[in-house]
């Protein structure tokens, strides 16, 4: 079987000017997956659903797929006009748009918690990394395979070290005629270390009884009740009817 060295159509992919090419792409990926993961941790401590994971992945792919646009002499080992008669753009196009709806069906939201986010970055992360080994950017693909594995495999042992503020689904059903009041309740959560995240409180009302849903962030992330506690003081209550606590997550 003869080496790659003997073949010039795969050598070309291992050429010196393609490794330096391949180089300075993931250059560009480690640079868009820090300023990824520095969003993503400024939204996850505000309590958002989408975290550095997400927002880290996102904006890798992103990158993989737009700068390997821009070196199209390249591509396929500098063999494009022989091997990619066709515009290979619009191939990648509809890879991006098939894997976006494949990703969107494992994203799920129950009241405040949406899970599958993470899990749909990471597939439309792989289908940057499969256009970038289809187009012959063998060394960037695997560059790009070792920061997606690192993400996903140590950045959630990092995050308890950062500084973060952990977030609380509620869902609180008052009994009838029980009529609560905001002030009272953002009073009660300041009192126990959270406060009621903006814009999350809604209000709905089924047979005289009301059902409050907000999502209570801890003021910082060594204050805050635990979840037993939360939930020993709301049975308590007379007025209640029924709650549910969760970790809000992703």
């Amino acid at each position: 079987m003869p080496s790659i060295s003997s073949n010039p159509l795969l050598a070309a992919y291992w050429s010196e000017s393609s490794i330096i090419t391949n180089g300075l792409i993931l250059l560009h990926l480690a640079g868009a997956l820090a300023l990824g993961l520095l969003v993503g941790y400024e939204r996850a401590y505000h309590g958002r659903a989408a975290g550095m994971r997400t927002y880290g992945l996102v904006c890798m792919a992103s990158a993989a797929l737009t700068i390997l646009a821009g070196y199209p002499d390249f591509w396929y080992g500098g063999h494009g006009g022989v091997l990619a008669p066709v515009d290979p753009t619009r191939i990648i196009q509809g890879v991006v748009t098939g894997i976006g709806f494949l990703g969107a069906g494992v994203i799920m939201r129950e009241g405040f918690n949406i899970t599958g986010l993470t899990t749909a970055a990471s597939i439309w992360a792989s289908s940057a990394i499969g256009v970038l080994v289809g187009v012959g950017f063998y060394l960037a693909a695997m560059g790009m395979a070792f920061f997606a594995g690192m993400i996903m495999i140590y950045l959630n042992r990092l995050e308890p070290y950062l500084p973060s503020r952990h977030a609380v689904a509620v869902r609180m059903r008052f009994k009838s005629q029980v009529l609560p009041r905001e002030e009272v309740l953002r009073q009660a959560a300041l009192e126990r270390g959270y406060e009621i995240a903006g814009s999350s409180l809604t209000i709905s009302s089924e047979e005289g009884r009301q059902e409050w849903r907000f999502v209570a962030l801890a003021l910082s992330n060594r204050s805050g009740a635990p979840l037993s506690e939360l939930a020993q003081e709301l049975a308590a209550f007379e007025g209640l009817e029924a709650f549910q606590l969760s970790h809000a997550r992703n």
